[in-house]
């Protein structure tokens, strides 16, 4: 066994063919192994940390569950948790602590400790979390995991550089086996999530460690970046799996620790025992054991030994990180899941709590002294507050030869060493925040001497001395470059600096910003910060870290300012934003925002309540009614070094739309877009728009004219395949001379000259003669992660000349101002390498939309019919070998001289209520339909006005005559919505039904929100829910019955179906509190179109209910893409 871990070292420096043939001739020895870890460890630990041992030796490719399927939180992999969470943004590492730190992130890849972020990071802290959920694809936000799951049982790849740290240690002595066996009841895994954004932390689910540390009273120890700072809803499972809830009684503002607490009596089939802490048994040198969730396994033992116990607290980029606080250091190999673990020395008693650890490779791991979170238990115990003082002044420990320099002279430095003969740090001033009670007292580089008189070098006892005076004044002497400087401080409460409540408005959540923030950026511990910036308050960058500085030209310098403020807004309102980011203070960026209070009505405000654990919610204040419109005059641009006045005047003919979605449908990856539109009948307020900026009519609608009037739009038509969408303002409110653009009834040519007038991305207008360069038969790839609206059918215009690649939005005009052709743009799929949405760029001929067009004019709703299959164009050749006859080949010549094609069928749309009787199936070959040669895409529009089509095809090389139904398209858009558990869910959208052959049932889950139970136990978008507690939910209907029948915070059964039609079974607790079921109904009676009807405790309510926020199904918070489009194309602002 000794030789067997010796030779485990020898493989962090021998070669990588060295380390597999290690690896490979250390597997034949894993009886041994075995045997022994069976000796050391109790039967219930046993076959976990046999994994653990082996599983490292083994080669091979991991088991990868198919793309669209997910599973349970015990099966996942990793995904943006606390270790991706804390780490998405970072600033350099600091010069006192080059290190690259980690809490413990889950991966399993070599010695990398969190989830990679997209850009390169060195010299970064990850924390060591295993995070539950799943990594977002290149299907967009609401698509469910295309990489990095694996299966979690007997396989994984090598991992040559942990393979010491995961196998048992050995042979240990029987002292240690008995320590081991006794610690290990106390152990238990955490799985939790936080369920929204706050302060440093996103919303994420997440798995970590603790330990008992009051068996009667039920406490937990922990990480305070596993309990986090906001909202936290988690379980905790013991060593026998047993399961019990727990929640937060406390978390400590600063200092890497939070205690969570549990119901003792709910553990029936195991002792619990509390582990003692002792940290005054830490001590260098001290052989050491890392008990906990490491690497995701349900116990792991890691050894080392205490190597220094005076480092400064690693820095974790921007997120939460300790300071003011000494950390331990050890080499011990932690991975994802260890937070929190235990680190006990040979007699059983814990010394100190691992928190986080390099991720270079190196396997140092960094604990927290457990002074303070003892202090914290026995006031707990007893019943006191936790008092925590604190002068806001970041203190780190530096060596005497620095200390010198600074200003430490030979008397002072004489004086400390014989006081503490072992020390080699003292204390010096690093970051002193503006306006706190060190301002002006204390600066940067003061090397700290005593306290209240007393000599003084360590955290511990400084710690002790501002806890002790909170309110009260304290006396420091400092040397300040040779000088000595005696001052006067009061010394403030740390808990009024850290944030403990939120307010949610208009989809953004707001609290005081926090002490931790502050010190991050060395900046005044004050202000409104922005948590959450959705809805009316989604800045134009994605960035965290926003301070609210103004609304509505009213000063917001704290929470119940703000609070005040924003109470007297109108819903509807456009008021004047002006915000800072913390890292640049010195640039106040202004704005205007739309103030939703109709979708989100309340304003809330939560509570934390250290008692039930929970955040209490509470309403503030209902909206304001909004102020009734009234008419505005403008004037429009000229356009200049035009030669055609008719092309200079469709300036007149474009508006600015703004489309926000309160809520993510139909698989769409955006929440808020904008773009250009183009008006075809000014004196009714008709505009035509892309469906790539109006996806759907679940949405506010904001329109601007002449770039001086806004008014508000509603929705008047989507068209199922053609990538348009109409759309209506109210033209008594504009007193300005808008142009109704004149569309062309002719078909534009090949090699046609026209004009391009179209807006750039940063919505400039440009203009330039050009040419048509071809006109085709378009397939715009369709999104295999997650199925949104995609244009199908349709002929696509190219032009020669290089705006139009600039421009997402516009039109191909002739001389006399005739409109020709609609510039649009077309979403696409989602680029696995760059994780963004394609656009296509391309322009739409006007006869195809003339029809639909002269309805509305007309107010009738255009009630169209459509074949439900998808086409392509096949040339001649192709068409020949398929069966086609040289009499056909010759008439398509004649038919079409300009294009030789015909049109297969590629992919039918699934349709729930499909007749019998002849239908097209893959494969046909499409010739005539009511008599005409179909050898242009824009000849099928005939499909639209026709119940039945006479057709002739192709099929399997005979020709036939069918008589082809075709079906309504007034069924294809959602009207329904359920937000349960986080999850949004609908019937599956026709885009669902143009990709898949069979519908598992009319459940379908189209997005998800991070921190939600849907997210920690995998349901994933794409799903398709089957049963509930084993009864069939086939539709809407009976899902939702079954769900409002569950109580709170009770696990059930969903039976769901993967896209790829894998069949799984996921077990969900259900959480009404944080996120209480809520049916969103199509309604043309309510002004917004839609109805809200929420399902709490029983009862039903209609409108909001009394917790929660509302739920978007955003995964991740995206940065608003512009859409230039008469649609328009998609940019970043």
């Amino acid at each position: 066994m000794r030789s067997a871990l010796l030779f485990c070292r020898t493989l962090r420096t021998t070669t990588k063919l060295n380390q597999l043939t290690a690896a490979t001739n250390l597997f034949t020895r894993r009886t041994t192994l075995i045997r022994s870890l069976s000796s050391s460890l109790s039967a219930s630990a046993r076959l976990t940390s046999c994994r653990a041992a082996i599983s490292p030796l083994i080669c091979g490719t991991p088991f990868a569950f198919p793309a669209s399927q997910t599973r349970p939180s015990s099966t996942k992999a990793s995904d943006d948790s606390i270790s991706s969470k804390i780490n998405n943004k970072f600033s350099p590492p600091s010069a006192r602590d080059p290190e690259s730190a980690a809490m413990n992130g889950p991966n399993l890849a070599a010695r990398v400790k969190r989830k990679e972020p997209p850009h390169t990071v060195d010299g970064r802290h990850p924390k060591h979390h295993r995070p539950n959920g799943d990594n977002m694809s290149s299907g967009g936000a609401n698509t469910p995991d295309m990489e990095g799951d694996s299966f979690e049982g007997e396989y994984e790849e090598i991992d040559e550089s942990r393979v010491q740290a995961l196998l048992p240690v050995g042979p240990d002595t029987a002292e240690w086996q008995a320590t081991i066996e006794k610690v290990v009841r106390n152990v238990v895994s955490i799985r939790f999530c936080q369920t929204c954004s706050f302060d440093t932390d996103p919303a994420l689910t997440s798995e970590a460690t603790g330990f008992v540390v009051d068996a009667e009273r039920g406490y937990i120890l922990t990480n305070r970046h596993v309990v986090g700072s906001g909202p936290f809803w988690g379980y905790c499972v013991f060593d026998n799996h047993e399961e019990v809830d727990a929640y937060p009684v406390y978390r400590d503002p600063v200092h890497d620790f939070g205690i969570l607490k549990f119901d003792p009596k709910a553990i029936k089939y195991m002792p619990v025992a509390a582990l003692p802490l002792r940290p005054d048994h830490a001590k260098v040198g001290v052989e050491i054991r890392v008990v906990g969730n490491d690497a995701g396994e349900k116990l792991s033992i890691l050894s080392g030994v205490i190597s220094r116990l005076d480092r400064n607290a690693p820095e974790y980029g921007e997120g939460y990180s300790d300071f003011n606080t000494c950390y331990y250091q050890a080499s011990a190999a932690a991975s994802g899941g260890s937070s929190g673990s235990p680190v006990v020395n040979i007699d059983g008693y814990a010394v100190a709590l691992q928190a986080g650890g390099r991720a270079d490779g190196a396997s140092t791991d960094y604990f927290l002294p457990l002074d303070r979170p003892l202090r914290a238990l026995k006031c707990l115990q007893e019943g006191k507050p936790i008092t925590r003082g604190d002068i806001q002044c970041q203190f780190i420990l530096k060596p005497f030869d620095e200390c010198r320099r600074l200003g430490l002279g030979p008397e002072w430095e004489a004086v400390v060493r014989k006081a503490f003969p072992k020390e080699t740090n003292m204390l010096v001033a690093e970051i002193i925040l503006p306006e706190g009670p060190s301002h002006g007292k204390i600066e940067e580089g003061d090397v700290l001497v005593k306290v209240n008189g007393e000599l003084l070098t360590q955290f511990i006892r400084l710690d002790d001395i501002l806890d002790s005076s909170v309110g009260q004044p304290v006396k420091l002497l400092l040397l300040r470059g040779g000088e000595e400087v005696e001052v006067e401080i009061e010394v403030g409460d740390l808990h009024k600096i850290t944030p403990d409540r939120f307010v949610s408005v208009s989809g953004g959540s707001f609290h005081d910003l926090s002490y931790q923030q502050a010190r991050l950026y060395g900046v005044a511990c004050k202000g409104v910060y922005v948590c959450e910036a959705g809805g009316s308050f989604r800045f134009d960058n994605a960035e965290n870290g926003w301070l609210v500085q103004s609304i509505d030209h009213k000063k917001t310098p704290d929470l119940d300012t703000f609070i005040e403020v924003v109470k007297g807004i109108p819903d509807r309102a456009r008021v004047v934003v002006t915000y800072k980011h913390l890292r640049d203070l010195h640039t106040l960026h202004t704005t205007i925002m739309y103030i939703d209070r109709h979708w989100a009505k309340k304003m809330k405000l939560a509570v934390r309540n250290d008692e039930t654990g929970l955040w209490d919610f509470s309403d503030l204040a209902d909206a304001l009614p909004a102020v009734p419109p009234v008419p505005r005059k403008a004037a429009f641009i000229q356009l200049e070094h035009t030669s055609h006045p008719a092309v200079a005047d469709l300036v007149r003919s474009f508006v600015h739309v703004n489309c926000t979605m309160p809520m993510k449908l139909d698989g769409f990856p955006k929440n808020r877009k904008w773009g250009m539109g183009l008006v075809i009948d000014a004196d009714k307020g008709l505009v035509i728009i892309s469906r790539a900026i109006v996806p759907y009519d679940l949405c506010d609608i904001s329109i601007t004219i002449a770039d001086s009037i806004v008014v508000e739009g509603k929705v008047v038509f989507l068209h199922p395949l053609q990538n348009y969408a109409i759309i209506q303002y109210d033209p008594t409110l504009v007193d300005a001379p808008v142009l109704s653009a004149k569309l062309s009834t002719e078909e534009i040519t090949q090699g046609a000259s026209t004009y391009f007038i179209g807006y750039n991305r940063i919505g400039r207008i440009v203009h330039a003669a050009t040419t048509v360069t071809e006109i085709f038969a378009v397939t715009i790839p369709a999104n295999s992660g997650a199925p949104r609206y995609r244009a199908v059918n349709i002929d696509a215009i190219t032009v020669d000349t290089s705006l139009s690649g600039q421009c997402g939005s516009g039109v191909l005009v002739a001389q006399d101002g005739t409109v020709q052709a609609l510039w649009l743009t077309y979403l696409g799929e989602r680029s696995p390498s760059t994780h963004r949405d394609e656009e296509y760029h391309l322009g739409l001929a006007t006869p195809t939309i003339l029809s639909v067009v002269s309805q509305i004019q007309k107010g009738i709703v255009p009630k169209l019919r459509m074949l439900s299959v998808e086409f392509r164009s096949i040339q001649m050749s192709q068409a020949r070998i398929m069966g086609v006859s040289e009499e056909w080949i010759q008439k398509v010549s004649e038919a079409n001289t300009a294009h030789h094609q015909l049109f297969m069928v590629t992919k039918r749309t699934f349709e729930r209520n499909e007749k019998e009787g002849d239908a097209l199936l893959e494969g046909d070959i499409l010739l005539t339909l009511n008599g005409k040669m179909i050898t242009r895409i824009s000849e099928l529009d005939v499909m639209y006005s026709h119940d039945v089509l006479d057709a002739t095809i192709i099929r399997a090389c005979e020709e036939l005559h069918l008589k082809l139904p075709t079906v309504a398209a007034d069924d294809v858009e959602t009207d329904r919505a359920i937000s349960f558990c986080g999850a949004i869910i609908h019937r599956p959208h026709h885009a669902v039904r143009q990709q898949i052959s069979k519908l598992f049932s009319e459940v379908y889950v189209s997005a998800r929100t991070r921190g939600s139970p849907a997210y920690q136990y995998g349901l994933a978008p794409t799903n398709f829910i089957t049963h509930v507690n084993g009864k069939p939910t086939p539709d809407l209907e009976s899902f939702l019955k079954a769900v409002v029948e569950i109580p709170d915070n009770t696990y059930f059964r969903l039976k769901a179906m993967t896209f790829d039609s894998v069949p799984w079974v996921v077990t969900m607790k259900k959480n009404e509190h944080y996120f209480p079921t809520m049916e969103w109904i199509k309604d043309p009676k309510e002004e917004c179109g839609w109805r809200r009807v929420t399902y709490e405790g029983g009862k039903v309510i209609e409108g909001e209910g009394e917790d929660g926020v509302l739920t978007t199904g955003e995964e991740a918070t995206e940065s608003m893409e512009v859409d230039v489009g008469v649609v328009g194309v998609e940019h970043d602002d």
